[in-house]
């Protein structure tokens, strides 16, 4: 692997861990929202 595809990997990688961790929240927020709601 070259440097280039290298770092495009890494880039890749933490863009993929932040969506990961910005869906996991809202999952969190939802939920939340459902048991203030009383829908769960």
């Amino acid at each position: 692997m070259r440097v280039p595809e290298a770092a495009r990997l890494r880039t890749l990688k933490d863009e993929n861990r932040r969506l990961k961790k910005l869906l996991a929240e809202s999952m969190l927020d939802v939920s939340a929202l459902k048991d203030l709601l009383g829908e769960n």
